[in-house]
């Protein structure tokens, strides 16, 4: 037949409660060091290099009048109204290369 469940110690249910009771406390703050992590990680500013400044004054060539401009690391471009693409050095201010985009 089938014999009845042998009883549990009193020292072996603290012992498992403790246990469970550490467990938990470390889960908790895993978790909690995981969110910490993640928040500071996402939120913090991006380390960037250091570009040299934009020059006061932009010279054109004879004609050209600026429409857009935008910038990268070590040039910047205007675009002008009569559909080129002027790249500029950021360092020397030199045009170094012009792209033609009419049809």
């Amino acid at each position: 037949m089938s014999e009845s469940p042998q009883p549990v110690s009193p020292a072996t249910l603290k012992f498992l409660a403790r246990l469970v009771t550490v467990l938990t406390a470390t889960m908790i703050l895993g978790l909690l060091v995981i969110v910490g992590l993640l928040v500071t990680r996402f939120w913090s500013e991006p380390e960037r290099p250091a570009l040299p400044p934009l020059p006061e004054a932009i010279t054109l060539p004879e004609g050209a009048r600026a429409t857009a401009f935008t910038q990268g690391e070590g040039w910047y471009a205007v675009v002008t109204d009569d559909g080129r693409i002027l790249i500029y050095d950021r360092e020397t201010g030199t045009l170094r290369q012009v792209v033609d985009i009419r049809d």
